[in-house]
């Protein structure tokens, strides 16, 4: 992303100030929620899959108990990628101009009250890996339901954020054509 030439926090237009977009430029200002948005369905069809496990009881058709504690590992490793990746790349490049993308802002606390339930989650999957203790689909349905709220809740607030609406406020579409994401 091309450097920002005033570091200062700039005042932010309201959307009805700004002009209407064109088709291109909308897809421009769009490109980073679309991207986002991929990558969160696949979080939430993976852990609608797994909920749905927990509350019924029974694991999706033809896989072992131990293929499903391997495909919720696999959530875990994936979703604690994605916002590794997210703080140390695209945060910081964002919250130049955009606050809540700052260290103390909102997709930051969110990602801890969501690691903090993830932690726990990924714990009792190793546990039960590890024969330490016996899988209890209501147990692990327990801690998903501790940070689902939160979890789905940034899903959805990130993208809005990075929609073309919000996007336009700060970006420029110059600057929007040097994000390398």
């Amino acid at each position: 992303m091309a450097e920002a030439s005033n570091p200062k926090p700039q005042e932010v237009p309201e959307a009805e100030n700004l002009p209407k977009l064109s088709a291109s430029d909308f897809h421009k200002y769009n490109q980073m929620a679309e991207m986002m948005q991929s990558y969160h369905n696949h979080f939430r069809q993976t852990w609608t899959a797994m909920h749905n496990a927990c509350s019924t009881g029974k694991r999706p058709s033809n896989m072992t108990l131990k293929q499903f504690l391997a495909y919720c590992m696999t959530f875990c490793r994936q979703l604690t990628m994605h916002h590794n990746i997210e703080e140390e790349y695209i945060f910081p490049d964002l919250g130049r101009k955009m606050p809540i993308f700052q260290d103390t802002q909102l997709m930051k606390e969110q990602h801890k009250g969501i690691h903090a339930g993830l932690d726990r989650f990924e714990h009792y999957l190793n546990q039960c890996r590890e024969g330490e203790r016996e899988y209890r689909a209501s147990e692990l349905k327990e801690i998903m339901d501790s940070f689902g709220d939160v979890l789905w809740a940034h899903l959805d607030a990130e993208v809005e954020q990075l929609g073309a609406e919000n996007m336009r406020k700060y970006w420029t579409l110059q600057e929007m054509n040097g994000m390398r994401y």
